[in-house]
């Protein structure tokens, strides 16, 4: 029932033909993506989407929402919902993870020891794995002296380029704590790999160590002026500037580079393809971004005079602006919501009810605030405690009757007590989810009145908790004035729409980034026969979501750009 995409970005006209489809779609339905859902209560959002859709969802699992940014639906919604879903997911770019043996020459990822795997996440090993791949064939392809990885963090990525691949490697980072980690893991890394060297009887053999560099790269001089640094003879032991840095970590190691990013934040992934553009030594970037909502846009408050969207003219032509809500609605990934437990879900959709009900509280009696102001993620904390104090209930009352139920509701309201900063929040979560569901669906079964009330007083206690500790993170008092408990009593009803409300603008968040990837690969195509460039998913979108590759080159490098659509 699924509509295929099928649009194309194989051209630059093709491109732009999509990015019009998107805009045109996207249109009628702003008051849902620019919408700020912390006012979700305050302004009774749900009243401008269609009534028949809300009716229709109520009567939804959690788990059918969770599948709504997916694009999958069930045959007895409205013809509308349906459309409304189907067509959205057509105009997404698709992430099943590409044939990369068919787009790269040479293309030959091997599995990493345990040496240089060790600290990462199956996540982290999927991505360089893959990723330390493409990058070692595209080198090959541009025979470039050196690569530069940028946004290095600790090091994985420039680590497997230098002792696996044999690449020589500059790590460019912001944060001087994450050089440093990668400088120690560099030398552990070392240590083996002399070690194997001198068993094998290869001493001589010489090794790649990344180079690091602590550069915070706001804008794209700062990025130009590393790549254009001229090659030296001689150290330098301590760099009195940027500049000075820059040009000791690519000493002696040649004209030709290639810039590589593994989620390069915001404004980071287009500084990278702007790089391209402008700079000689520069031949081809990897670049897969992320953090949307870090991106500046042109018009708006976070502008810079090189701003990341719109990088096309193509888009400028089209006049169209995304806004901050876009941007952050770009980050919602279709994958992380499908994997979601119903659990999970539920508790995700309630923390949302939660923070919507405190701007109600805000607004009442603190309007000196301003408009949505930041508490952090103490609700996830509060329901991080909450649950471990569950499921301690819930094997001391193991063998309880369920008349025993009201003083349980008490045990886990006085869970949801704020604790200070001294105490652990992370804990082992495994087995939580699992207890938690059979919990509540114990819960479930009593379905008599008792049952209700007490699990709308524990919802009631939870939620003053939140805004406790919400007024406490904001330099709040809380006063007696305060009429928490009619706040809640007046949202109430409307609290199981706000899961319906965020699953369809979570729909868009796909959307909204094949959006900003396509206005991406546009301004490349609009070089004409000066690049080649190709956008492809290069990760399993199931341990990485967030997959999507933009790789460009100057011409003679041998990149297939056919696959470039889906």
């Amino acid at each position: 029932m699924a509509k295929q995409c099928k649009y194309s970005c194989d051209t630059a006209a093709e491109t732009l033909e999509w990015i019009k489809a998107i805009a045109d779609f996207i249109k009628p339905f702003s008051f849902l993506i620019n919408a700020h859902v912390v006012n979700f209560f305050k302004d009774r959002l749900w009243e401008a989407v269609d009534e028949d859709w809300l009716q229709c969802l109520s009567n939804e699992s959690v788990e059918s929402l969770l599948l709504i940014p997916s694009g999958i639906v069930q045959d007895h919604w409205p013809t509308s919902l349906k459309e409304f879903i189907l067509t959205l997911k057509s105009l997404v770019y698709p992430r099943e993870q590409a044939d990369l043996k068919k787009v790269f020459p040479n293309f030959q990822p091997t599995s990493l020891n345990s040496v240089l795997a060790q600290g990462m996440n199956l996540k982290k090993k999927h991505e360089v794995e893959v990723l330390s791949a493409i990058v070692s064939s595209v080198a090959s392809a541009v025979r470039a002296d050196a690569v530069i990885d940028v946004g290095a963090g600790q090091g994985y990525l420039a680590q497997v380029l230098a002792f696996e691949r044999q690449l020589s490697v500059v790590a460019i980072d912001a944060c001087s704590h994450h050089g440093k980690v990668t400088n120690a893991r560099a030398e552990r890394i070392k240590k083996h790999y002399m070690a194997q060297m001198r068993k094998f009887g290869s001493g001589n053999q010489r090794l790649n160590v990344p180079q690091t560099i602590t550069c915070n790269i706001m804008s794209l001089e700062t990025l130009k002026s590393l790549t254009t640094m001229s090659s030296h003879k001689g150290d330098v032991e301590q760099p009195k500037s940027i500049e000075q840095d820059l040009e000791l970590g690519l000493a002696g190691r040649g004209s030709s580079l290639v810039l590589a990013g593994l989620h390069a934040c915001g404004d980071l992934s287009v500084t990278m393809l702007k790089t391209l553009l402008e700079c000689e030594k520069v031949r081809a970037v990897i670049s897969i971004g992320c953090c949307y909502n870090l991106l500046s846009e042109e018009g708006f408050a976070n502008a810079r005079i090189q701003y990341g969207f719109p990088m096309s003219c193509g888009v400028k032509s089209v006049n169209l602006s995304l806004g901050k809500s876009s941007r952050d609605l770009a980050c919602q990934s279709a994958e992380r919501w499908k994997s979601l437990g119903k659990d999970a879900g539920l508790h995700n959709f309630e923390l949302h009810a939660f923070r919507a009900a405190f701007q109600m509280v805000l607004h009442k009696y603190f309007p000196e605030v301003g408009i949505s102001p930041s508490i952090g993620r103490q609700g996830k904390a509060l329901r991080r405690k909450q649950q471990r104090k569950i499921i301690k209930s819930e094997l001391q009352a193991e063998e309880s009757t369920y008349s025993d139920l009201p003083q349980m509701a008490c045990n886990m309201e006085e869970a949801c007590s704020v604790t200070h900063s001294g105490e652990s929040e992370a804990g082992n979560t495994s087995g939580v989810r699992s207890d938690v569901d059979a919990l509540f669906t114990k819960m479930s079964l009593h379905t008599g009145s008792t049952c209700e009330r007490t699990m709308s007083t524990y919802k009631y206690s939870l939620f003053e908790k939140f805004c406790q500790s919400g007024l406490c993170r904001l330099g709040l008092k809380p006063s007696d004035d305060i009429n928490f408990h009619g706040i809640w009593k007046e949202v109430e009803p409307y609290v199981s729409l706000i899961g319906i409300y965020w699953s369809l603008r979570a729909a868009f968040g796909p959307l909204l980034e094949t959006l900003i990837l396509l206005d991406r690969l546009l301004c490349l195509q609009e070089q004409g026969d000066l690049l080649e460039s190709v956008m492809l998913p290069i990760f399993d979108p199931a341990i990485s979501p967030r997959n999507v590759a933009i790789i460009a080159k100057k011409p003679d490098a041998g990149i297939s750009s056919h696959h470039s659509s889906r």
